[in-house]
């Protein structure tokens, strides 16, 4: 099977296996996305959906993030870990939508990612999730994994594996697919103990069935 072919299987299967799959982080508008994707750095959705409530409720623009001490978003966002540079990112992005854009989030790659703090795998979830644009694929690293065990790329680095998807997946679904990685990688195929005897998928995967103890793409131990 080629990859082109594995990449067209897999959409199918995972169509039909993650049907709600979506972007587990809770957000109401662009804005809210935003921030919480640089929170979600190193921490988990479900951490990062503890904390935002209580953040959007008191920050409802970006002139409200951009002008809060540092000291003050610290405290309220330090249970995410990174604390004091996740608060800088945020304080220094905001200051630039509201001097740049008029307070309201950008909706292209360009201007996104000349944000202070805001990455293309930031701007891919953004414009993906807030605004229903298909520029990229997200890649984090449940993506990262799944990709290479999936035989989809032999590549490393984020923006090269990204690369290799966008030529693999049609690019109505490139939000979609990353999402259907993100849901496999947290309900099957994770990174120490993948359940490859109850994977949806585990016919389509060459690594599939790895001896107990051997070392499987983007993770160790079958």
């Amino acid at each position: 099977m080629t990859r082109a072919e594995r990449a067209t299987a897999l959409l199918a299967a995972f169509q039909r296996v993650y049907p709600n799959a979506h972007c587990e982080l809770d957000f109401g508008n662009p804005l809210q996305l935003l921030i919480a994707t640089i929170l979600s750095a190193q921490c988990t959705d479900k951490r990062v959906n503890m904390v935002t409530p209580a953040l959007f409720k008191k920050y409802k623009t970006a002139q409200a993030f951009a002008g809060t001490p540092q000291e003050t978003l610290e405290k309220e966002i330090q249970s995410t870990g990174f604390f004091r540079s996740k608060a800088k990112s945020i304080r220094a992005a905001t200051a630039d939508i509201v001097a740049k854009h008029g307070g309201k989030v950008p909706d292209t790659m360009e201007a996104l990612t000349a944000l202070h703090g805001v990455g293309r795998k930031t701007a891919n979830v953004v414009l993906g999730n807030a605004f229903g644009k298909n520029e990229g694929v997200v890649v984090d690293t449940h993506v990262t994994r799944l990709s290479q065990r999936l035989g989809l790329t032999k590549e490393t680095t984020p923006e090269k594996i990204e690369q290799d998807l966008m030529k693999l997946i049609p690019r109505e679904h490139w939000t979609l697919f990353s999402h259907w990685l993100i849901w496999h990688g947290r309900r099957r195929c994770t990174a120490r103990n993948p359940d490859c005897a109850g994977c949806e998928v585990h016919s389509l995967c060459p690594s599939a069935f790895k001896v107990k103890g051997a070392t499987l793409p983007g993770g160790s131990g079958a």
